[in-house]
C-alpha cells in the first residue's frame, strides 16, 4: 500500500517545515524590519533598540516652536538629547501651530523641515488632511483615550491644560477671574491674549472659551468673536502678543493663556526675583480645555529620530515632565493606575470644577473657518 506510506511522508513533511525557523538563523523576525521613514510603529521598524540605533545614526531632531519654558520643554529636550546623544535643533521657538504647518510645507524638500509637531487640535487635523502627517502609533497608542487621537495614528493628544486669566497683582488692584470681569472700565488696555488666534492656537482656544461663556457652544465661536470686539472697541482688549517678556515690562498685565503657562509664569518671576506677583484664575463662567497633538512629518529629515522622539514624550519619564510644569498628560489616567504618575506634581494641578467636555472635528474646523473669516474683520480690522 505504497499510497498511505506517501501521505504519511508528505504530511510529516510539511509538519517538520512548519516547526523550521523561517530565515538561516532561528531568532530572526518573520517579518523583515521596515526603514524608519515608513515604520508605522517601533516594533516595525524592529524593535526599540534598532529604531534607537537609527536615531543615534541620524544623530539630529529638527523641531519648531518649542519654547523651553512651554510644558517644560527645556526639561524634555534636555532629557532626550542626554538619553540618545541626539541633538535637537528648535527652530523659530516663539513660533506658532500654524507656522508649523506652514514649515512643513514650505521646506519639504530642503532637509531643514520639522520632523515633528506639537499644535492646536485643530491644527493637527487640518495637517492631517492635507497628508503632511506620517501614520505612527507610539507604544502607549493604546492607552491614550480614543477622543484625544486620530484613528490612522497621524496625531494624537500629549498634553493639555484649561484657558485661564493670569494677572499681575502688582499692576491690577484687584484681578479679574472671569470673562464677564474683563469688560469693566477697570482693565482698559490691560487684557492680552498668547497671539493671534488665526495663528496660534493657545488664543484660539482663549475665543473659545470667550464664546462658551457668552452664549456661544462648541458649534459657535462667533460670541467669542464678538467678545473680544467688544473689548477693544472699549479699549480693554489690546493686540499685542502677551509673553513673560511683555509681563515682566507691563505690557500684558492681564494674559489669557492656558493654566500650565500662567502657572509656570509665576514660579519663573518668583525665581529671578522679577517685581511681578503673577496669579491664575481658571474662569467657571468660560470652562475650556484642550490638547496639544505630536506628530510626525511625512518627509520628515531625520524620520528614524522622530519616531524616537515621540516614544520619549509618551513614555513615564517624558509625561511626567509634563506635569512638572502644571501640564496635565494624555496619559494621567493610565499612569495612575500602573503606579507611574508623579503623584506629587499631580496635587500641584489646580482643582478644576466638573469634567471637561471637548469639541469634535468638525466642530474645531467650523470654529477655525469662522475665526479666520472674521477675527481681523471684527476684531482688530
Amino acid at each position: 500500500m505504497p499510497a498511505p506510506r506517501l501521505r504519511t511522508a508528505f504530511v510529516a513533511a510539511l509538519l517538520a517545515l512548519a516547526a523550521a525557523p523561517l530565515g538561516a538563523c532561528g531568532d530572526k523576525p518573520v517579518a523583515a524590519p521596515r526603514e524608519p521613514a515608513v515604520a508605522t510603529s517601533a516594533a516595525d521598524a524592529g524593535g526599540m533598540a534598532a529604531l534607537t540605533a537609527a536615531a543615534k545614526k541620524e544623530g539630529s531632531l529638527n523641531t519648531i516652536a518649542l519654547p523651553r519654558d512651554w510644558a517644560n520643554y527645556g526639561a524634555l529636550i534636555d532629557g532626550f538629547e542626554k538619553k540618545y546623544g541626539i541633538k535637537v535643533r528648535v527652530e523659530n521657538p516663539d513660533g506658532t501651530s500654524q507656522d508649523e504647518i506652514d514649515a512643513l510645507k514650505e521646506h519639504r524638500r530642503d532637509g531643514s523641515a520639522p520632523d515633528v509637531i506639537d499644535v492646536g487640535g485643530s491644527f493637527a487635523q487640518s495637517a492631517a488632511r492635507q497628508g503632511l502627517l506620517a501614520p505612527y502609533q507610539v507604544a502607549a497608542f493604546d492607552q491614550i483615550p480614543e477622543e484625544q487621537k486620530d484613528k490612522h495614528a497621524r496625531w494624537y493628544n500629549n498634553y493639555g491644560g484649561y484657558i485661564s486669566i493670569g494677572c499681575d497683582a502688582k499692576r491690577v488692584k484687584t484681578c479679574p477671574s472671569t470673562f464677564a470681569d474683563l469688560r469693566k472700565p477697570e482693565y482698559k488696555g490691560q487684557v492680552s491674549l498668547n497671539g493671534d488666534p488665526t495663528k496660534s492656537g493657545s488664543a484660539f482656544a482663549g475665543v473659545y472659551a470667550a464664546a462658551l461663556a457668552n452664549g456661544g457652544s462648541f458649534d459657535d465661536i462667533q460670541p467669542g468673536i464678538d467678545f473680544f470686539a467688544e473689548l477693544s472697541k472699549n479699549g480693554n482688549f489690546i493686540p499685542v502678543q502677551s509673553s513673560p517678556d511683555t509681563i515682566a515690562k507691563g505690557q500684558t498685565p492681564i494674559s489669557i493663556d492656558w493654566d500650565f503657562l500662567n502657572l509656570g509664569y509665576a514660579d519663573q518671576f518668583r525665581e529671578k526675583g522679577a517685581d511681578v506677583d503673577w496669579r491664575t484664575a481658571i474662569p467657571f463662567d468660560g470652562s475650556f480645555a484642550e490638547y496639544y497633538a505630536n506628530g510626525v512629518n511625512k518627509d520628515a529629515p531625520h524620520p528614524a529620530a522622530a519616531r524616537l522622539w515621540q516614544e520619549y514624550v509618551f513614555s513615564p519619564e517624558g509625561q511626567n515632565l509634563r506635569l512638572g510644569a502644571y501640564a496635565r498628560p494624555v496619559l494621567m489616567d493610565a499612569m495612575k493606575e500602573d503606579g507611574t504618575l508623579d503623584k506629587a506634581a499631580a496635587e500641584n494641578l489646580p482643582t478644576v470644577e466638573g469634567t471637561p467636555t471637548f469639541p469634535t472635528e468638525e466642530q474645531r474646523e467650523k470654529a477655525r473657518e469662522t475665526v479666520n473669516r472674521n477675527w481681523a474683520k471684527d476684531v482688530t480690522g
